[in-house]
């Protein structure tokens, strides 16, 4: 019934942060920094007689050192009508940053660019919902698809594509004692919305002569048709310019099955069994190094041996070699990357050259071997994905 783009910050530097401690004092800086612009700017207007200001006169009084704030055209008119932003706790979520990378975000409409329908899939942090995010029509990438369970930014399966998201439910906020719902679903506050509409399950009940087909099957059914090889190559053209059209096959069952999977191991992938043909080598004697030092990642890497790729090794950091990491895993691929490629990648320290500010994954867990055991789960997530792929029905379209 709804569905959305991912979230669009403007200033992702800013309102996301693997650390949440480190997210808190850039957005309370940001925040301050702002208000005093407001206050600023009106003392600048009376000052000088400025009574309709515009603008380009805030453009042109405003200070726009981007180790203060990043600024925006909504920030700017609402200089113009003296309104001003207030740091809340609240507003920090668990996000879904890019495939298997979560991080910390600051979730305000007024300080995100585009948060389009995600307040209604996301409303609060007791709101649970799940999706999965599709690349967007128009994009060079590859088509893709992946389960999310949090916010996903506009570029969670891609670097370039911005798609919508299909989540399972939608949130209603209930009114102060004025609603017919006394009682919320999933969270207080809120009523919780099938957003599998009756139609659609009246129309799957029908060509399958199944009256026992839940909303929940449907739902798994289109996320593995989504995955289907056969799928794409047949629609791969129609993928690039529109949304995806869902037809029935015959075999809906061992889709809706298929489909179960496939979302229980990309929605707990943090979860599953790290990878065990792995090998960790570790160069030197490291009795006594602390663990935090031990696995810390400033960037990971594919191994090359002359010049050559050598996939099945990786080092981790100056002190780690993975080996043994089988060339099958790299088979499963979101948009133009493998799994285990978005984690060498993401999982990188970063310092954004506008703001200076510091991202730095190994903030994200207490748990020292999160970022090196997250890698061998993807590995297995890789492997399992593809297992089930493999084994998915034909594509035996009915009529």
């Amino acid at each position: 019934s709804v569905y959305s783009g991912g979230l669009n910050s403007a200033r992702d530097a800013w309102v996301y942060n693997f650390s949440e401690e480190k997210l808190r004092a850039n957005m309370k800086s940001m925040i301050d920094f702002y208000n005093q612009q407001v206050d600023g700017f009106a003392e600048h207007c009376a000052a000088h007689g400025i009574k309709s200001p515009t603008v380009k006169d805030v453009d042109q009084w405003i200070d726009a050192d981007p180790r203060r704030i990043s600024w925006n055209v909504a920030d700017k008119t609402r200089i113009i009508k003296g309104e001003k932003y207030a740091y809340s706790h609240g507003r920090i979520v668990t996000s879904y940053y890019r495939p298997f990378t979560k991080q910390k975000l600051y979730f305000d409409s007024r300080l995100n660019e585009r948060t389009y329908q995600l307040s209604v899939m996301f409303p609060t942090p007791e709101c649970e919902n799940f999706g999965f995010y599709i690349t967007g029509p128009g994009t060079d990438e590859p088509f893709s698809v992946l389960m999310v369970g949090e916010i996903p930014n506009l570029h969670a399966v891609g670097t370039r594509s911005m798609g919508p998201l299909f989540t399972r439910y939608t949130y209603h906020e209930l009114g102060k004692g004025d609603d017919l719902f006394s009682i919320s679903e999933g969270a207080e506050g809120y009523k919780r919305i099938d957003n599998i509409t009756d139609s659609a399950l009246t129309a799957y009940r029908t060509t399958y002569a199944d009256p026992t087909i839940t909303k929940d099957d449907i739902f798994y059914y289109t996320y593995a048709l989504l995955h289907s090889p056969e799928y794409r190559d047949l629609f791969a053209a129609d993928l690039k310019k529109s949304l995806p059209r869902i037809p029935k096959v015959r075999d809906f069952r061992g889709y809706a099955e298929a489909g179960r999977r496939l979302a229980s191991l990309h929605l707990h992938y943090e979860q599953v069994d790290p990878y065990r043909g792995i090998v960790e080598e570790v160069k030197g004697d490291a009795t006594g190094t602390p663990p935090r030092e031990l696995y810390r990642v400033t960037k990971m890497k594919i191994n090359k041996v002359k010049g050559k790729v050598d996939r099945s090794t990786i080092i981790y950091n100056d002190r780690i070699t993975l080996t043994n990491i089988p060339e099958d895993a790299y088979r499963y691929q979101v948009g133009a990357r493998s799994a285990i490629e978005w984690i060498i990648d993401r999982y990188q320290v970063r310092v954004d050259k506008a703001s200076g500010i510091v991202n730095d994954p190994n903030d994200w867990s207490d748990d020292p071997r999160y970022i090196i055991d997250l890698l061998k789960r993807i590995v297995t997530v890789s492997l399992d994905t593809m297992k089930i792929v493999d084994q998915l029905p034909p594509l035996d379209i009915l009529e």
